[in-house]
């Protein structure tokens, strides 16, 4: 079973940590979701009405993830967090990418409550996971580029297993490796705060509405929380 962790130093620096881990064993990530298609439907309605609109750098959701960002020197206006790309990219465009009912459901769920938010296909995790600071030794490939090896810098935060790094700058971009594809029955699905003070109730409601939304196609479904 795969353990995730928060290394100490990271811990130190970010006390306030709250992590959903929402697992999904027995996954069917083909078929129709009904319910993650009327989640994206009525986001877009929203948007489009203007009664609603994504959390931007203003919203003290995304500015801690941008402070957070500065601390281990990432411009967070050049390399945004994912629900701040997210946001921007459905704000733009009035839509939310379609990629697969799984990813459609998570991109759901993190844009609707401002919080980042992503997953690992366990199948191809190696060991244990842990949140550190990278030593710049470690090899990266982007999500959707099996060609490219990237090195992180020396001090950035990220997601890394036993044989590399799962996702740059804490939560930017995922690991090609360790992608959620409709093929993907294993899956933890990661939501985040740097808040829980603030934003730990947020977090449970965003990691229940998750779960609801998995619970149809899923075997079984467990969530855990990650603290310092």
């Amino acid at each position: 079973m795969t353990a995730f962790r928060i290394a100490p130093a990271v811990a130190d620096a970010f006390p306030d940590t709250l992590i959903a881990l929402v697992t999904a064993t027995g996954l069917d990530g083909r078929g129709a979701w009904p319910a993650t298609v009327t989640a994206l439907d009525e986001l877009e309605r929203g948007l489009a009405d203007g009664s609603w609109q994504p959390a931007d750098e203003t919203d003290p959701r995304i500015g801690s993830w941008h402070t957070a960002y500065r601390s281990f020197g990432t411009n967070p206006r050049r390399v945004r967090p994912s629900v701040d790309a997210l946001g921007r990219r459905m704000a733009k465009r009035g839509t939310l990418p379609r990629i697969n009912p799984a990813v459609d459901s998570y991109n759901a769920v993190s844009v609707r409550h401002g919080l980042p938010a992503g997953a690992f296909d366990l199948d191809h995790v190696l060991g244990d996971v842990e949140i550190r600071y990278a030593d710049g030794s470690e090899e990266f490939t982007p999500l959707g580029e099996p060609g490219t090896v990237e090195h992180p810098r020396p001090g950035e935060i990220v997601y890394a297993d036993a044989s590399g790094v799962l996702t740059r700058h804490w939560n930017h971009r995922d690991a090609h490796r360790t992608r959620v594809t409709e093929d993907s029955t294993h899956v933890t699905f990661v939501l985040e705060t740097l808040h829980a003070t603030r934003d730990g109730g947020l977090l449970r409601t965003a990691a229940e509405e998750l779960r609801g939304l998995l619970l149809p196609h899923t075997a079984r479904t467990r969530v855990h929380y990650l603290t310092p």
